[in-house]
């Protein structure tokens, strides 16, 4: 399961992660978003033990979604050694999130 993340916890959990992080940005109001949770999932089970999987709530912690230019989304970040490497803007499916992730693992 993902780990939810916020302001607060940032910087621990994501850039201080011994692991690549992908940090699912999203909001509850937003439609795409809940569509990729279902995919965030399945990532965050096929990835076990490679990559830390985490959801950050844009409403709830927007000075994270702002420090990271984040316009739209759902956005997701790929985070290795606490620098962005990777942005998946929009949603897509599992098999084009995995493609994207296996450049960067």
């Amino acid at each position: 399961m993902p780990v939810i993340v916020n302001d607060n916890s940032f910087q621990k959990e994501v850039l201080e992660a011994k692991l690549p992080v992908l940090v699912d940005f999203w909001a509850e109001w937003c439609g795409p978003c809940r569509m990729l949770t279902p995919v965030i999932e399945g990532v965050a089970k096929k990835y076990e033990g490679k990559l830390k999987v985490c959801k950050l709530n844009t409403d709830e912690s927007p000075a994270s979604a702002q420090e990271y230019n984040i316009t739209g989304i759902p956005c997701c970040l790929v985070f290795k050694d606490g620098k962005e490497i990777a942005r998946l803007v929009g949603f897509r499916p599992q098999a084009a999130f995995e493609t994207e992730l296996d450049k960067h693992l």
